[in-house]
């Protein structure tokens, strides 16, 4: 099968084309770095199926990444058939810098002209006929987002795939003609493939080639003693990136003519004066945040219950309430209640079918199969509604600005801007947040975002926060729920902050990498893509809940129903189940043993009665996080009292809130641990792979040390309001710790100096 590699700029539409040449579910993002990693898919609509791959955003061939390294070696090393060449075409110049690096391999490419709908829509014209003439190789016009043009493309790169291209120069009338020319002799001597592309890398100074062939230096310094341009002197580096955008501004750039050949500010600009303004930015991306949550977990929409006194929506049916109760439901509670109609109705009719079955039987089925893995499904359309907004703000553009904005204040704590993007794709999950992090310069800005990135919750742990946060409003009428849920996220965010200074001030000191980023206009989210991203994440959100999440939920119901003698511990009393000797089973003696550790936490030993049940949520939770509200589901009947079903997460926590007699403060606690702990398996296998050995180890520890503290100084904060100024003496000595640690530091380089 032949192989065809997409190369591209960051935000030039290469994922976008992949998902449309392939029908992935590739994340298309609208920021730099989102594909850290090579995808692939098969292109199915020519005599033979194709394969694709999805390289790193890159802006040159140089190793100034790990992206850049992921895909120059892929086309050198891997040699595919063809590379496909993504343009911006609304941004010809800069994108074609990198066009110039593959004309120096030996291997068939070809332009896909991107965004030609951007260009005409502006009013300029680009002959594509005139640029195909003046680059030597194939050009097509298309548009990915439109698909348009993409068979064209596709058929036009598979002609060029079955012939054999030669490597071309645009350096060949420059100063350094003689120089290549050597360089270039002694590499074909070495029989080394593409030796034109190779002997411009060591001209650069490339970090890779200097190391690969250590002796052909001797001809480059030997030429830079006889050699002085008139502005960048000997920086051979600086004059081969001259040349290539002279040669694109004098032979390629005349294929393009704007209409406006003055500065004309774009609506991009103006909403850029409001949402990209200094005093204005942050505050805007926390409202809009905040509506964000509102819509997705607001049962009082825009709190409008008091002015219209509503009664439930559909009394006496199925639906009372669904829609509306005192206040209207959020789009996202709506979905949510309908999915609770859906799963209690299938409840109540396996349950009908099995009623005749011997108890442990029903038991399992309702309670370890059914309980857990419904009690997860329900919390699946506050999810999609989540991510979906994410998304729209993602292609949109308008998290390409946050990113800008964060960067004023991120500076400040010693990161880049750049650091947020992997942060903030936590939000959706911190496996591909980790990857993401390959994109950062600075190799300890890169650690520190790793072991922060889990503080950005995921979507899997959305539905702790949302059971916790409505069963906290139900119980006791405490606050609003989707006001804790924000509330939840923003201290996530605030304890990655902390936990970043406290890291740049210490162990990863280190420079602060520019950060340099190019801002995409603003541009109507595409359906299709946003579609193809919530799929992605409903696929797996499935996947897990019927695997890991199945296999947990059937082993904590048989350690929670039998005891170490095996006997069974459900009983049917007065036409009911329950579950009255919960203390004697296995869970409860192995929870027991680790109930006192979280006492200071307040969801330990000092709860009333069933002082495991949190203990053992939390632990599951490791595993995976959707396995806390799973764990709950399969507990519920029995420490609250005895029902064998309940509605969903949200009434399940709150049954357990009346049998442990728990308080506020150690929910909260609860939540704030779930949030800040250990992350899931996967991520933890990320953050090893990533980190290695010594480094994840520290990581392991500091996520346990960081949440153990956060979570007891909300239940304690929460229960003993002055336990505050406990906590703001440790805080301030913690501080002065800080400084006589740099100024030894300070001592140190002084010494040295």
């Amino acid at each position: 099968m032949k192989r065809f590699a997409l190369v591209g700029n960051p935000n030039s539409g290469k994922t976008t084309l992949f998902n449309t040449l392939t029908g992935s579910t590739a994340h298309v993002g609208n920021w730099p770095g989102v594909t850290v990693d090579k995808k692939e898919g098969t292109y199915k609509k020519l005599e033979e199926p194709i394969s694709i791959i999805d390289l790193p955003g890159i802006y040159s061939l140089s190793p100034y990444t790990p992206e850049e390294v992921i895909s120059r070696n892929y086309i050198l090393d891997e040699k595919p058939d063809c590379v496909i060449n993504i343009v911006d075409a609304d941004n010809l110049e800069r994108n074609l810098y990198l066009t110039t690096q593959l004309l120096e391999m030996d291997v068939p490419v070809v332009v896909a002209l991107n965004m030609m709908d951007v260009v005409r829509k502006k009013g300029d014209k680009l002959d594509v006929e005139l640029l195909e003439k003046q680059i030597g190789i194939p050009v097509v016009a298309i548009s990915a987002q439109a698909e348009e043009n993409i068979d064209e493309l596709m058929k036009r790169a598979y002609l060029s795939s079955l012939v054999s291209r030669k490597s071309k120069s645009l350096l060949a009338e420059g100063p350094l003609l003689h120089l290549v020319n050597d360089v270039q002799i002694s590499f074909k001597a070495l029989k080394v493939d593409h030796p034109l592309f190779h002997a411009i890398k060591l001209i650069e100074n490339d970090e890779i080639e200097a190391k690969s062939h250590p002796d052909l230096i001797k001809i480059v310094d030997e030429f830079k003693n006889t050699f002085d341009d008139d502005v960048f002197g000997n920086d051979l580096e600086a004059v081969v990136a001259d040349s290539r955008y002279r040669y694109i501004t004098t032979n390629f750039s005349i294929a393009k003519t704007k209409k406006n050949q003055t500065f004309v500010e774009t609506s991009s600009d103006r909403i850029d004066n409001v949402l990209t303004n200094k005093w204005l930015g942050i505050p805007i991306f926390l409202v809009i945040l905040f509506m964000i949550f509102h819509l997705t977990f607001g049962e009082n929409l825009f709190y409008l219950g008091g002015i219209l006194n509503l009664s439930p929506s559909f009394e006496g049916t199925i639906f009372e309430g669904v829609f509306w109760n005192e206040g209207i439901m959020s789009p996202g509670v709506i979905l949510f209640n309908l999915m609770d109609v859906l799963t209690s109705s299938l409840g109540d009719w396996i349950g009908g079918l099995t009623e005749s079955l011997p108890l442990w039987v029903n038991s399992f089925i309702s309670d370890g199969v059914l309980g857990g893995i419904f009690g997860v499904l329900s919390f699946v359309p506050e999810i999609l509604v989540l991510f979906l907004f994410f998304s729209i703000l993602e292609d949109s553009g308008y998290m390409a600005r946050v990113a800008f904005i964060l960067d004023r204040i991120f500076r400040k704590f010693g990161l880049s801007g750049r650091a947020f993007m992997p942060m903030i794709m936590g939000f959706g999950c911190s496996v591909p947040a980790m990857i993401n992090t390959r994109t950062l310069g600075d190799e300890n800005e890169r650690i520190a975002t790793i072991r922060v990135i889990p503080f950005f919750s995921c979507g899997a742990k959305l539905p702790i926060l949302t059971a916790i946060a409505g069963a906290i409003v139900a119980s006791s009428g405490f606050g609003n729920a989707d006001l804790i849920t924000y509330s939840m996220y923003l201290l996530g965010i605030t304890v990655a902050i902390a936990s970043i200074i406290l890291f740049r001030n210490t162990t990863m000191k280190g420079d602060i990498p520019p950060f340099i980023m190019e801002l995409p206009n603003y541009h109507r989210p595409q359906f299709k893509s946003l579609m193809v991203h919530l799929w992605d994440k409903l696929k797996h959100y499935i996947q897990k809940a019927f695997t890991i999440i199945l296999a947990s939920t059937i082993v904590i119901w048989f350690l929670s129903s039998f005891n170490f003698s095996y006997d069974f511990l459900l009983e049917e009393v007065d036409g009911m189940v329950v579950n009255l000797r919960m203390d004697e089973s296995i869970l409860a003696s192995i929870g027991s043993l680790f109930a006192p550790i979280f006492a200071p936490l307040g969801f330990g030993s000092n709860l009333d009665r069933y002082v495991w049940v949190f203990v053992v949520a939390a632990v599951t939770g490791l595993i995976a996080k959707e396995n806390v509200i799973a764990t709950f589901g399969t507990l519920a009947a029995c420490v609250a009292g005895g029902l064998v079903s309940t509605e969903d997460g949200i009434a399940e926590v709150a049954l357990m809130i009346t049998a442990t007699g728990i308080t506020v403060p150690a929910l909260i606690a609860f939540i704030a641990f779930n949030m800040t702990t250990i992350p899931c398996f996967a991520t933890v296998a990320t953050a090893k792979g990533e980190l290695g050995n010594k480094k994840f180890k520290w990581t392991l520890l500091f996520w346990l040390v960081t949440s153990y503290i956060v979570s007891m100084m909300i239940y304690m904060i929460g229960t003993w309001w002055w336990t505050s100024f406990i906590f703001l003496v440790a805080l301030i000595l913690v501080i002065i710790g800080i400084k006589i640690y740099n100024s030894k530091g300070k001592e140190k380089c002084q010494l040295v100096k």
